[in-house]
């Protein structure tokens, strides 16, 4: 297993220079001097490059500019597992627990969104390996697998049409001898280069006239005749309307602390696998796949064979820090290896080539949440919990129907317009997010059950997941 590890760069595999065709557009010039726009959007990740692009196709004539601290994709956005979601809500169980009189709209809502994505990315032509596969969730252990096959019925109630597969059945599409059975749904996820996608938006932003200004972080907000100025260090923009949408990063605003838990997910993505290799695992169809396990890992194959594989450890930071040496963590690329041989034995001599982590910013809800600041000048959006690369479009036009004060079928949502619960302070919120994720790894361990703390968590819609 060390040798498997010991050739890995410790680097995002989708953001490496040296692998062809992931070579970084030029960086946009900083914001310099005062300058004024009809929308400001804060942040180039998905939920600002959509909200951006869909600002200009809303109304070509208003004035779009975008400032990210960074460059646009570099966090999130250009670090996940690529899993292009149907689901606003991470996941239907989650969804449906929270707002089930609202689930059947939500699923409906979700699908058209990732349709909705689809055209995007054929009519602006971005080539970020699109590829709508599916995605199978796979039981290791029968207690999973109940819990699947519950979840399918309640889907197949609201007219879809997840499919349940016997061990057998399972192992046919990808073979593992860890699999007992799963449940798959072809059509509500897809497969993306998540960096070439969040590039192939800010090239679309360009195109339609969004100004994009990067390296430039936000130090203030305060209000003005002319809405918000947002002041950096090199100047300012004022905006009629500010769009927020920073992940796990509020800076100044600082009511989203409350609110967003900065933690740390992992992933390795192998060497490409020879045709050998690749026959001994099948997966001739290519879907996303992700365990029944609460602490799960989310597995995919790259468009060159590698297989990119992620997840079960989740890591909170006293404090939230954000550092950049928290981007590696050895025991964790350990454990994720070690699952990887269990999962895939047959291909025992693999190397990873790339191991690298990045925050998430999640909610006490696990699902994207909104609101409104300065009397309804600035509106924001945070906590995808690791499902922003499909759901922040759908959160786009929450901020632009907000903004523009429109009543429609989306701002209606008891999601939209609730809160989770936010978290308490520290030492409070380390401690207590500690404990969760122990006794979430404990309940897997004893057939999903879940302990008095658990129970109680649930009791009050709270929680905490990656």
């Amino acid at each position: 297993m060390e040798e498997s590890l010991s050739g890995a760069r410790p680097q995002t595999f989708w953001l490496d220079p040296s692998v062809p065709g992931h070579e970084a557009p030029e960086a946009a010039p900083p914001v310099g001097g005062e300058s004024a726009a009809d929308l400001a959007v804060v942040g180039g990740g998905y939920a600002g490059l959509w909200t951006a692009l869909l600002a200009k196709e809303r109304d070509p004539g208003r004035d779009v500019v975008l400032i990210e601290a960074r460059t646009c994709g570099w966090a999130a956005s250009g670090r996940n597992g690529g899993f292009c979601s149907s689901s606003l809500t991470h996941g239907f169980g989650n969804g449906a627990e929270r707002w089930p009189g609202e689930i059947a709209a939500l699923e409906r809502m979700g699908r058209e969104n990732l349709d909705g994505i689809e055209e995007a990315v054929r009519r602006y032509g971005i080539d970020c390996e699109f590829e709508r596969t599916g995605e199978m969730a796979v039981a290791t252990e029968y207690w999973q697998l109940e819990e699947l096959e519950e979840e399918a019925a309640a889907l197949e109630g609201l007219g879809l049409a997840p499919e349940v597969l016997t061990a057998s059945q399972v192992r046919a599409e990808v073979d593992s001898p860890t699999y007992v059975g799963g449940t798959i749904d072809r059509s509500a996820c897809a497969m993306v280069h998540p960096a070439k996608l969040a590039r192939g938006l800010r090239a679309a932003c360009l195109r339609l006239g969004v100004r994009i200004h990067e390296n430039s972080p936000v130090r203030s907000v305060r209000p003005s005749r002319g809405g918000l100025r947002l002041a950096g260090d090199g100047g300012a923009v004022t905006a009629r309307r500010t769009a927020w949408a920073t992940g796990p990063f509020p800076g100044p605003l600082r009511r989203l602390r409350h609110f967003v838990a900065p933690v740390y997910d992992y992933a390795l993505a192998t060497e490409p696998l020879t045709a050998e290799q690749k026959a001994s695992i099948g997966w001739k169809g290519r879907q996303g796949i992700g365990d029944a396990a609460n602490l799960f890992h989310y597995y995919r194959l790259t468009a060159d064979d590698r297989i990119l594989w992620g997840g079960h450890d989740v890591v909170y930071r006293y404090g939230g820090r954000i550092r950049p040496e928290h981007d590696q963590r050895p025991q964790t690329f350990r454990r994720l290896a070690e699952n990887f041989f269990t999962t895939f034995p047959q291909l025992e001599g693999v190397r990873f080539g790339h191991s690298w982590g990045g925050v998430i910013d999640t909610c006490s809800r696990f699902c994207a949440f909104f609101g409104t600041a300065y009397q309804g000048r600035l509106a924001y959006t945070a906590g995808y919990t690791g499902l922003g690369a499909g759901a922040t479009r759908f959160g786009a036009q929450v901020l632009l129907d907000r903004l523009e004060g429109a009543d429609t079928e989306r701002t209606r949502l008891s999601m939209v317009r609730g809160k989770p619960i936010p978290f308490p302070p520290e030492p409070a919120r380390y401690a207590g997010i500690g404990l969760t994720l122990r006794a979430t790894a404990a309940a897997d361990r004893d057939r999903g059950r879940r302990n008095l703390w658990l129970r109680t968590l649930d009791r009050f819609g709270m929680g905490f997941n990656s």
